[in-house]
């Protein structure tokens, strides 16, 4: 019996001795966070849904060598990022995300998630959702990624620090920043 108190790393070696039901739980936990993510960097709703296939496929096929160095959301994140990282060089292989698009906006602006993704709406009325959700999309992509695997993730600086290959220090002003930003544009409407 597969219980909610089993953790992540259990559940992964349970499925890689062929129980069914604990990838089932596995992906149940993280499953939204994990599509928000992608979501949020990709922009594109068909999209997201493919690279989260490619992402639980890739858990299910890699379980059973799955070693538990770390926790497994970081490897989960790994993996989304990676494959997030993929498909922005196949859209744009020579583009940076600073460059502007056909219509003159910061190509890092069409990145982010529409309002239907947002983890809290209940919380937060459209009206805010929306300004919430426009500040964090402007952003700086570095930023903004940091903020949403800490948000979204639930992932600690040092994991978003292994993950980005950034410094500890690194992540940490980038999440300052990131929190800074919003705080900012955000205190005219609070």
């Amino acid at each position: 019996m597969v219980t909610e108190a089993v953790s992540d790393e259990a559940l992964l070696q349970q499925y890689a001795a062929g129980s069914a039901a604990s990838f089932e739980t596995l992906y149940a936990r993280h499953e939204l966070k994990v599509w928000r993510f992608i979501r949020r960097q990709l922009g594109e709703q068909a999209l997201a849904d493919e690279v989260m296939q490619e992402v639980w496929f890739t858990v299910a096929r890699e379980a059973g060598r799955y070693q538990p160095t770390a926790r497994f959301t970081t490897w989960l994140y790994t993996l989304a990022r990676h494959r997030v990282i993929d498909q922005l060089r196949a859209r744009r292989p020579t583009a940076s995300l600073d460059a502007a698009r056909e219509d003159g906006e910061p190509w890092v602006e069409s990145l982010a998630a529409g309002e239907e993704t947002e983890p809290f709406p209940q919380l937060l009325s459209d009206e805010s959702l929306m300004r919430l959700l426009a500040a964090v999309e402007r952003l700086p992509a570095e930023q903004r990624e940091a903020f949403l695997l800490q948000t979204e993730g639930g992932m600690s600086v040092e994991e978003i620090a292994v993950l980005t290959g950034a410094g500890f220090e690194t992540v940490k002003s980038r999440l300052r920043y990131a929190r800074n930003r919003l705080r900012s544009e955000l205190a005219e409407y609070a």
